[in-house]
């Protein structure tokens, strides 16, 4: 992982709160969950095990420049905190795993029309390679 940069925690903060201001949990302990597909600057939120996970692209010549922050929510200091950044050709897919062997895998829409999660256990069944 890469260390997360100044504009990429301003850029997950604002998501976060734009999110969290137009979708509040049902209950207060609830953090909101957004498992897309989404377009262009619209985020992802999902649990990847006991880790959170924001990911959020913009659109970069028909790729998807993909920005991704996980953290453990309990982590008040945000000492476990990572984010990274990656640029996905038009389907191309990339994989996040956690300590705990927890996987996420984000593929990026045609002409980078979205971001997706992607459930590669239906591609093994129907025996398809990424």
């Amino acid at each position: 992982m890469f260390p997360l940069t100044g504009s990429l925690s301003l850029a997950a903060a604002g998501a976060i709160l734009a999110l969290t201001a137009a979708s509040m949990p049902a209950r207060a302990d609830e953090l909101a969950q957004n498992l897309g597909p989404v377009a262009p600057r619209e985020p992802i939120l999902t649990w990847v095990g006991s880790k959170r996970i924001i990911a959020f692209y913009q659109p970069d010549n028909g790729d998807c420049a993909v920005h991704v922050v996980v953290w453990h929510p309990t982590d008040v200091n945000a000492e476990s905190t990572a984010g990274f950044q990656a640029t996905l050709n038009p389907r191309q897919m990339a994989h996040i795993e956690t300590a705990e062997n927890k996987s996420l895998y984000l593929q990026c829409g045609d002409n980078a029309e979205r971001l997706a999660i992607v459930d590669t256990a239906k591609f093994v069944i129907a025996g398809a390679t990424n």
